[in-house]
Parts: C-alpha cells; structure tokens; sequence
C-alpha cells in the first residue's frame, strides 16, 4: 500500500508514524507533502519518509491520499488535485467539518473516506470515527479499518453527521481533557504539593480514571457513586463542582464545538 499524505502537521505525523508502526505501510511506501520545509525535514530525518513540497509527487501512485490540511485551506489544495486523482485511489479526509459532497465537488474524485481521530494517535490510544462514499470499494474499507486500528479504536458509520458530534466529544476532546489536568496540577501546588508529584498524581489519576470507566461494567454515574462517601471528601469537592455549573459549562463546550464543527 502506498500513501501520500498532503500536509504534514502533527496529526499528519501521527497518522503517519502509527500507520509505519503497524507494519501496515513501509516508511518507503509513504510521501508527505508540505510546504514548510522545517516539517519536511523532520519528517524525512525521524520516518525516513519521502518528503516534497509539491502535492502532485504525494499523489502520484498513491492508493490511499490523506487530506490533512487546515479546514480553510482546502479549496486551494482541491484546485490542485483536479485531473491528477486516478479512478482506484481513494481519498482520506481528516478535516474537521468538511464533508465528503464538498470534497467530491471541489476534487473531482468520488472515492472518499472521511475521519475523525484524535492525538492520542501519537500513543496508540485514538478514538477514530469515520465514513466512506458509496465509491469505496469493500476491500478499500477494510484496509481502511485496519490503518485506522493502529492508531487505536475506530468506529465506522453510516451517518455522515454523526463525525461533527464526534469532533466535539472524541476529536477535540483532549484538549478539554489536558485543560482539566493542567488545573489539578495547578489545584495540587496551590495546596503545597512538589510540582512534579502533582503532575505524576493528577496523569496517574486520569490513566487509572480513564480505565476503570473502559474496563469495569459500571456506567460513569455508577463509578461516581463508589468514589464519593456521604460527608467525604470527594462530596466536598463535588458540591463545589456542582455549585459552579459544571456539567452546564461541559454542555456548552461541547455544543460550542459541534457548532464550529458544522461552520467549518
């Protein structure tokens, strides 16, 4: 399989390191096109990728074509890729809120699989949620599973919209997860904790948090319950939580990014 990659950010750079990892791909059978020339080098010098500053070379032979440009700057890349898509390739979209009718439209090319995974890719942990266009073939799909499971779990639908509403939960969610780590950290040296057994406390908590919610069979209210002992401390920080709103200001994050997600 070979892979040409039109943008070479970090979420490219993840993709790219975890699809190599895998043993799916060969460095050698992946070419990352971008225009900083300091991204090109990192690239080549940590992957061994084939680097270019022209998007054409990244398609060219390409099987599978990762879109993972900015959102607005799309149409320029599209301009470009008209009369160079070949009818067995397929292209992998990981542009938030760009929908596959608009790629097809602006690209000429009606084999599109659209995706939204996270930065966990960088540690094998995403949350990859993702579609494809009556276009892609059955065996495309699975090879398009299969890249996807190495970057950690990934779900297919068949409902388009539903990858705006994953944007918010899964796809930007670690940012909102980070935020609220960085404030424990800040919270535990308030209180006079070491900065760095702060930071070891708050990342171990939320590892340990994160997998006994995927692990055990209790629902996240169920898991609440066994943490909090009536007059305790959790209750005390809880009512503090409760007091300012906090699944209201969750609520809004959340619907603030679905909503960005659908202007995009």
């Amino acid at each position: 399989m070979r892979i040409g990659f039109l943008g070479g950010g970090y979420m490219g750079e993840a993709l790219a390191a975890a699809f190599i990892s895998s043993g799916l791909v060969e460095s050698s059978d992946i070419t990352v096109s971008d225009i900083a020339q300091v991204r090109r080098d990192h690239l080549a010098s940590a992957y061994g990728l084939n680097v270019t500053e022209d998007n054409g070379v990244a398609v060219a032979g390409a099987d599978i074509v990762v879109l993972a440009v900015k959102p607005q700057e799309f149409s320029n890349v599209a301009a470009g890729l008209k009369g160079k898509l070949e009818q067995g390739q397929t292209l992998l979209s990981i542009m938030a809120g760009v929908e596959m009718a608009r790629i097809s439209e602006e690209t000429g090319h009606v084999a599109v699989v659209r995706v939204m995974p996270n930065t966990a890719a960088f540690v094998g942990q995403a949350m990859s949620v993702w579609t494809a266009s009556d276009a892609v073939p059955a065996e495309r799909r699975r090879e398009v599973a299969a890249l996807l499971d190495s970057l950690g779990a990934q779900r297919e639908v068949s409902d388009e919209a539903v990858l705006d509403m994953a944007t918010a939960v899964s796809g930007s969610g670690p940012g909102f997860v980070f935020l609220f780590l960085e404030s424990m950290i800040d919270a535990g040296v308030s209180i006079g904790l070491a900065p760095e057994i702060a930071e070891e406390l708050a990342t171990q908590m939320l590892v340990g948090a994160a997998t006994m919610a995927r692990e055990l069979d209790k629902t996240p209210a169920e898991l609440r319950e066994m943490v909090t002992s009536k007059g305790g401390t959790t209750a005390a920080g809880l009512s503090v939580l409760d007091q300012a709103g906090f699944r209201a200001i969750i609520d809004d994050t959340i619907k603030a990014t679905y909503d960005r997600a659908k202007e995009l």
